[in-house]
């Protein structure tokens, strides 16, 4: 997608009937301007995809100290931890973080993004994975155009970048090593009938763990009808649900890989509910290694990723000055914290 080039005061001036500087007044708000003519002025420039020149903002103290960080929920242990990282390196820089949510709405998404670009943040991160489609393509390659054209940058944080020819950063860890080596773990343990609960497909951080999963199990020399992925999706009451379907359904299993800490916390409690031990009946692991999974009972196994690391990384590539590096994209490691949740297959259940 071509960046198309960026309206001036003057174009929005024409289009609203007129003056450069009323437009100038009515955009500021320091001013006082007729309501008519301001919701004419508005009207104009978001027709026109105004932003207000951004080396203008920055001689009068505009948004280019700024650095707003995007999430899909702030109450989630994991986006917490990335906002954290983004918010103490942006603090480093001299920078003040803002930090939205969309609950997962692309609408409330490009709301805010558009709100960062007229505010003139320097630096826009979308944080987390998201279903990867052609809608998903377009809207950040316009995102990453409209913020390139007013001389800020869009970082990619734990998501794919849209293509090739796309203005934008990114910064993930290695999904599929992390799901691989954890399945590797309790395969090694001996249990050879492992549910992965918590799919979403579509979804490009949860497809990579899925892929991890399925290939360790095939390099383990298990036939690929072992897999069993519950496509569940995310969330503490999902993992409760479909762990409960699960025991109920009478399906054979001695392992549960979680999609994520949170959906193992909902399958502990369904699994203590059903009168059943973990790791005595059944072996449980996660993924992502929130600070409460130590807290579970029993503590629980799972997948260490950096999360913080993720956000500080996020805002570093984007402050750097461009023609230090041609690096545009990282990727961090991840591994494996192993702790109570995992034993030997049960022999009732293995049978």
């Amino acid at each position: 997608m071509a960046a198309r080039g960026r309206a001036t005061i003057r174009d929005v001036a024409e289009r609203a009937g007129v003056s450069a500087a009323t437009v100038s007044r009515a955009l500021s708000g320091n001013h006082p301007v007729p309501p008519a003519t301001r919701t004419r002025v508005l009207r104009a420039a978001r027709a026109l995809d105004y932003v207000a020149n951004a080396h203008a903002r920055a001689l009068v103290g505009g948004g280019r100290k700024m650095v707003a960080v995007v999430l899909r929920q702030v109450t989630s242990p994991f986006y917490a931890k990335v906002a954290e990282g983004v918010e103490a390196e942006a603090t480093a820089h001299g920078r003040l973080c803002l930090v939205g949510s969309t609950g997962g709405d692309p609408q409330r998404e490009l709301e805010f993004v558009q709100l960062m670009r007229e505010e003139g943040a320097s630096v826009v991160i979308l944080a987390g994975g998201v279903v990867e489609d052609d809608a998903y393509r377009e809207r950040v390659a316009h995102y990453a155009h409209a913020l390139a054209a007013a001389g800020s940058r869009l970082v990619l944080c734990g998501r794919p970048a849209p293509g090739p020819d796309i203005p934008a950063l990114v910064v993930e860890f290695d999904n599929e090593a992390g799901a691989r080596a954890i399945t590797g773990h309790l395969v090694s343990t001996g249990h050879r009938r492992i549910v992965f609960l918590g799919g979403l497909p579509g979804n490009t951080a949860l497809d990579a763990r899925v892929a991890g999963y399925r290939a360790a199990l095939a390099a383990h020399g298990l036939p690929p009808a072992a897999a069993h992925v519950v496509d569940c999706g995310l969330g503490r009451a999902a993992g409760h649900r479909a762990m409960d379907e699960l025991l109920r359904d009478g399906t054979e299993f001695t392992a549960v890989f979680a999609g994520d800490d949170m959906v193992a916390a909902g399958a502990l409690r369904a699994i203590a509910e059903a009168g059943l031990r973990v790791p005595g009946d059944i072996s449980l692991v996660g993924y992502n290694d929130i600070p409460l999974a130590q807290d579970f009972n029993p503590p629980l196994t799972t997948v260490h990723t950096p999360a913080e690391e993720l956000g500080r990384v996020a805002v570093r590539m984007a402050l750097r000055d461009p023609e230090e590096t041609a690096d545009t994209h990282q990727v961090l490691g991840t591994h494996i914290v192993v702790r109570d949740s995992v034993g030997p297959p049960s022999p009732e259940r293995a049978q």
